[in-house]
């Protein structure tokens, strides 16, 4: 009985909890659309303080920012907006945009042809999304399998038996491919520079040499921490030392 009512606690809260973020969506949406931008940032960001976040309110939030002409919480939004869902076209489109604002001009270094077909087509499913394809497959394997061996004719015994080793091997692949996304997914920090304009240094240190300027907007890759200092890379592979006020990381 106390287990019952715990849960039926459980289920309320969620489900109120729920709520409140439909109906602050919902708010936020209005006051977008009477041009209230600032108004709007702080109901969405009430969203993203309960958790309830989602790529829709990332992408509104983006929008809004962008309307204000800060171009950093634009980037940053519209790349939030992304990881949650790597087929937000809009998402995709408006941060082709934004990052035209950006000073920074960075040309990335040339790509093999498996890192192009891994980023131009399974990056496109996230990691849970490619483990769902794999439970999917292993289910597929595992009956095509059991009618192999239950099955009287050798015409079906022939055919399930096919099926079910296309079955497994896709099951492999999907697999690696979820392993892949997954290790990468973790492994990989990225970061907004949000400060107007800052220096990166070649060490961690107050009185190491600049070696590059980068502005606001920049997307950065985090490979270390020291003290309140970053060490990150950029797309052309240069290498350098921020201090971590002036970055904000994905």
């Amino acid at each position: 009985m106390r287990k019952l009512v715990i849960y039926l606690f459980l289920l309320v809260s969620i489900s109120t909890l729920a709520q409140n973020a439909n109906d602050l969506f919902t708010n936020s949406n209005s006051l977008y659309k009477e041009g209230k931008y600032e108004e709007a940032i702080k109901l969405y960001e009430q969203i993203e303080d309960e958790n309830l976040v989602s790529s829709e309110v990332y992408y509104n939030l983006a929008n809004c920012y962008y309307k204000l002409n800060k171009i950093a919480p634009t980037i940053y939004n519209y790349e939030k907006a992304l990881q949650l869902n790597p087929l937000n076209e809009d998402a995709k489109n408006n941060l082709i945009i934004a990052k035209r604002l950006t000073l920074d001009r960075i040309e990335a270094l040339p790509k093999s042809v498996f890192q192009r077909f891994n980023e131009n087509y399974l990056q496109k499913f996230t990691y849970n999304t490619w483990a769902i394809i794999t439970i999917v497959l292993s289910f597929v394997a595992s009956i095509l399998f059991l009618l192999f061996y239950f099955a009287y004719t050798p015409n079906k015994k022939r055919t399930y038996f096919t099926t079910s080793i296309i079955s497994f091997l896709l099951l492999i692949i999907s697999l690696t491919i979820t392993y892949t996304q997954y290790n990468q997914a973790n492994n990989t920090i990225e970061a907004i520079i949000f400060t107007q304009e800052v220096s990166i240094s070649n060490e961690p240190t107050d009185n190491s040499n600049e070696v590059f300027t980068l502005h606001e907007g920049t997307k950065v890759n985090v490979l270390d921490s020291v003290d309140n200092w970053k060490k990150i890379k950029l797309a052309d592979g240069k290498v350098g030392w921020i201090k971590a006020k002036n970055l904000k990381e994905l």
